[in-house]
């Protein structure tokens, strides 16, 4: 059964030594986002990708979201990063729009799911960017099974996944709202999926660097 921790900043070492060791472990935590609670694990780790894969029931053959608390740590997931990709991140992160990128090719299949690629976004959460900045990038898919409803609440994702989380920071009820937006900007900018950041703010932000959204 998952354990439940309270987050505060002034707790904030002895938090990210327990999410560092759940996560080096192989375990699942799950941590608050901008938008609704995520299942974390380390992204390095084939088998603890797997027990993620199996919890969440995804069969979808898409690639793992992965969050990332500094820019630095970017180059620890990708291969590259184009001159649009670098437009969008001055403009859009931190925030809600997920980038994605050529794969390094030290991540794991099932997290790229064979695509080759990986979907990254620079979170705008303050405390999860606190803990990511010690424990380094860690996954973020939404916090309930294949098909269900995301999770705003810790007690939310203790009912329906406590006996597969292994630790629940608890930062109180996030904001919920839409998901992050996607795009792929590995050459061009191709909207995947409309969320957070609209279709006429990423037009918008495009247009002025001279730089089209294709459909």
């Amino acid at each position: 059964m998952a354990v439940i921790e309270l987050y505060s900043s002034q707790d904030l070492p002895r938090l990210s030594r327990a999410v560092s060791q759940v996560v080096h472990d192989g375990g699942i935590v799950a941590v608050p986002t901008e938008t609704y609670y995520g299942l974390a694990v380390n992204p390095f780790n084939e088998q603890a990708v797997d027990r993620l894969l199996h919890l969440k029931g995804r069969t979808d053959g898409k690639p793992i979201l992965v969050l990332i608390g500094q820019r630095a740590q970017l180059s620890l997931l990708v291969q590259d990063v184009s001159s649009v990709a670098t437009f969008l991140i001055d403009a859009f992160w931190p925030g809600p729009l997920t980038i994605v990128f050529a794969a390094n090719s030290s991540l794991p299949h099932n997290l790229t799911a064979g695509t080759g690629t990986v979907a990254v976004r620079l979170s705008s959460c303050p405390p999860l960017v606190e803990l990511l900045a010690v424990t380094g990038p860690l996954t973020g898919t939404s916090a309930n099974r294949a098909g269900g409803l995301p999770a705003q609440e810790a007690n939310q994702v203790k009912e329906t996944l406590g006996q597969d989380v292994d630790l629940i920071i608890d930062t109180g009820s996030t904001p919920g709202g839409l998901p992050s937006t996607v795009v792929d900007a590995r050459e061009t900018v191709r909207l995947i999926r409309e969320g957070a950041v609209t279709r006429q703010m990423l037009q918008n932000v495009l247009q002025t660097g001279g730089i089209s959204l294709m459909q």
